[in-house]
């Protein structure tokens, strides 16, 4: 009766498939009869395009019309694979180099490997199997190019595919229960997000950061988005002059901010304490800071200058000409370190840019008081600190006045930073603080190195006055010995 049914069906199957011949694929044939989903699908999967069969991933003898035949062991057949043989099914073909320049394709062949050291490799709750197979992301039989928009993987895709388990808070929660559920939402809020919502392909999604099948924790050094690589991730796209041509922004902040005293210490020093652009712009949901948030955003770090700021006299004026406050004079992404030089009535100086002795004059009196301050302050630390040390090269105790050159030093970090105040009182305060223990130091230092050179020249008196005793001594007992030898020998002395 089977071969009855199979004979029939190779007559009625071309009619049923609208007059579309399989026969090249016997597994195929059959199921299109059946009008089977998979077989639906698979006239649209890229794999079927390239003259792929099913026995290719299932197994069997695809040239049998014998269905014991075409699907026995001995034919190898493997049925439906599962686990880690779904991924494993894939690399045969995706792993094989000369087996993917025969298919015509220019896809890398180590995904497979990437995929097994990627976060996403790591053992699922059942223990046998990875997390994520190949299907999870790229769906099953009806795999479709990443450029095409029907991709699960496309980048307009791409956002709703990764958060069918990262958006799940059940299914993560097994995984890592530190982990955010919200970061669809945070992306939704985000340029990128809003941009991708309106069809925009370019900007970038989970994938544009995180990587592909090379997706790793945030704390691997190897990640993308470990806090080192972070600024290198960011301006694989924001640096890229014709990639970026359309968007009207700036392309240099990579190589404005590797100059910064941020990018130094996060590139060269290797600090991951130091900010790097997610810190400032969000991660999921990255945004430009606004003139509002540009302050918050620097306070989070600098929380002391941002208080100080708050209740200044500038807080009203920067608000009033809308204004960003710590970005106005320390720039965004080519912060320098701060010096004295930003401070004071020199053209060099900040301040300079909106006070001088015609405009704004008072703000101008008060740069230029604190500026002479800041220079009284540092001019007395190096010259405590020099006699510190001629006291302590000369051996004298000097332990104390030592200790309080931290004292000063502190003293200037103060000054530096009470000037986001713009209140000479609270600057006068630190500074005098600062310039007072200066010079108890220079006093102490001073009175060490008097005290060395009155001993030296206490020494040499009292050596001078040895000698000369000593001298005396001499002649003396000299004088005394002639004497007895002459009175010895019969001698008159005359």
């Amino acid at each position: 009766m089977k071969q009855v049914m199979l004979f029939l069906l190779s007559f009625l199957l071309p009619v049923l498939s609208n007059g579309v011949s399989y026969a090249g694929d016997k597994c195929l044939t059959c199921h299109k009869g059946l009008s089977d989903k998979p077989s639906s699908l698979y006239s649209h999967d890229i794999h079927s395009s390239k003259g792929i069969s099913c026995a290719e991933c299932h197994g069997g003898n695809q040239n049998s019309d014998d269905m014991e035949q075409a699907m026995s062991k001995e034919a190898g057949f493997i049925g439906v694979p599962k686990g880690d043989d779904i991924s494993k099914v894939c690399s045969n073909c995706h792993a094989n180099p000369d087996k993917m320049n025969e298919l015509g394709s220019t896809l890398p062949t180590n995904q497979w490997q990437l995929l097994q050291t990627s976060v996403h490799g790591k053992s699922s709750l059942a223990g046998n199997e990875h997390i994520v197979q190949c299907i999870t992301c790229h769906s099953v039989h009806n795999i479709v190019s990443v450029k095409n928009p029907a991709s699960p993987v496309y980048p307009l895709n791409a956002v709703k595919t990764c958060t069918k388990c990262h958006a799940d808070p059940a299914y993560m929660r097994a995984y890592n229960p530190s982990m955010p559920v919200d970061q669809l939402e945070k992306y939704k809020t985000s340029v990128h997000g809003m941009r991708n919502s309106k069809g925009d392909s370019k900007t970038a999604e989970c994938a544009s950061c995180h990587g592909g099948h090379d997706i790793r924790s945030a704390n691997d050094v190897k990640s993308s988005v470990y806090a080192v690589n972070i600024p290198s991730t960011c301006s694989h796209c924001h640096s890229n002059s014709v990639y970026m041509k359309e968007y009207n922004i700036p392309i240099d902040q990579y190589e404005k901010f590797s100059k910064s005293v941020h990018g130094i210490s996060l590139l060269q020093k290797r600090d991951v304490a130091a900010p790097a652009c997610n810190d400032c712009h969000g991660n999921h949901g990255a945004t430009p800071p606004g003139v509002e948030s540009i302050s918050k955003v620097c306070g989070t770090c600098h929380a002391l200058n941002a208080e100080l700021f708050s209740s200044s006299p500038h807080k009203k004026v920067f608000d009033e000409k809308k204004l960003p406050e710590c970005e106005t004079c320390h720039s965004n992404h080519e912060i320098i370190a701060a010096t004295e030089k930003l401070l004071g009535a020199t053209p060099e100086a900040v301040c300079s840019r909106c006070h001088n002795e015609n405009q704004n004059p008072k703000g101008y009196v008060i740069a230029k008081a604190m500026r002479h301050l800041t220079d009284s302050l540092e001019s007395s630390e190096n010259n405590a600190g020099a006699l510190v040390t001629d006291a302590e090269q000369k051996g004298m105790e000097i332990s104390e006045a030592k200790f309080k050159l931290r004292d000063i030093h502190q003293a200037r970090l103060q000054t530096r930073t009470m000037v986001h105040s713009f209140n000479a009182k609270k600057f006068n305060e630190a500074a005098m603080k600062g310039l007072s223990t200066a010079s108890f130091v220079a006093g102490e230092a001073q009175h060490a190195i008097d005290e060395y050179y009155f001993r030296r020249w206490g020494l040499g008196i009292a050596t001078l006055i040895i000698s000369i005793v000593g001298v005396a001594l001499y002649l003396t007992i000299r004088k005394i010995e002639i004497k007895q030898q002459n009175k010895n020998n019969g001698i008159k002395e005359s």
